[in-house]
């Protein structure tokens, strides 16, 4: 790691990809990594470093310990008795200042985000999963909108991201009852794309292999299948149509054409 162990994100660089994958792990063990307002801003500094690092085409963000992560650290909260408890505890200023910018940060990044699941994602923890592009989790790990339970609504764009992976009546269920989901269910539904023994190793191999493709291109569909939901049919061929337009201007789409009629194997180099 390039960080000390005191940090509440650790940055590592993938050797296994020569630089290009970036690995973030959220470090608040002991916490079952639940968020604090340091480890947002650690985060965001982390982030800032992947994609500033020409090399970085991927990044895979995993938790410490036996947690990936449980959420808002409620102890971070002040509940103590005054005039002003209400405003001291209002949770909204907190999404506002911290888990929003985080969401948007991780669904707005230039290049793939892939989760390892390590163990629990509890409410907001379950949204950056969702937040990622793709997430692999180990068999015991377990997903939990856990709101309901302290009288909130789910946060961190769980409520547009869930019923996008699972569906609405399977996002209702899940949001309502505050039930846990098991790995291997969450596959099945569509939440997460894989379960693995060893998710970090597993998940480190996908990003490899995303970090190796044309990046722009990769990014460019992401956009266009979270678009899709809320465009007709025709403003969605539009949108295809322009989009492969900008992607026809860039090396990648050169080199992979060349390469195919020269039966070679391409080299991206992710513009």
């Amino acid at each position: 790691m390039t960080d000390g162990p005191s940090s509440t994100v650790l940055y590592e660089a993938d050797e296994g990809s020569q630089g290009a994958v970036a690995v973030l792990t959220l470090n608040r063990p002991q916490s079952l990594n639940s968020f604090t307002a340091e480890m947002h801003q650690d985060l965001w500094r982390a982030l800032d470093r992947a994609e500033a690092d020409a090399r970085v085409r991927a990044v895979v963000l995993t938790g410490a310990g036996r947690g990936f992560c449980a959420g808002a650290d409620l102890a971070a909260f002040d509940f103590s008795p005054g005039e002003d408890r209400v405003r001291r505890a209002d949770p909204g200023p907190v999404i506002d200042r911290a888990f929003n910018p985080t969401a948007r940060r991780l669904q707005a990044l230039r290049m793939p985000v892939l989760a390892a699941v390590n163990g629990v994602a509890a409410g907001a923890g379950m949204s950056l999963v969702m937040s990622c592009d793709l997430a692999i989790a180990h068999p015991s790990a377990t997903f939990i909108q856990a709101f309901g339970k302290i009288g909130l609504v789910p946060d961190a764009g769980s409520t547009w991201l869930l019923p996008r992976r699972v569906g609405l009546t399977r996002a209702l269920g899940l949001a309502l009852t505050g039930d846990r989901l098991e790995a291997g269910r969450a596959r099945d539904w569509g939440l997460i794309w894989e379960v693995a023994d060893d998710c970090l190793a597993r998940t480190l191999t996908l990003a490899r292999q995303l970090a190796a493709m044309p990046t722009a291109a990769l990014v460019a569909t992401r956009r266009l299948l979270r678009e899709s939901m809320t465009r007709e049919l025709d403003a969605q061929l539009l949108a295809e149509r322009d989009a492969q337009s900008a992607m026809g201007r860039t090396h990648d789409y050169f080199e992979g054409v060349e390469a195919f009629l020269a039966k070679r194997a391409p080299v991206f180099r992710g513009d």
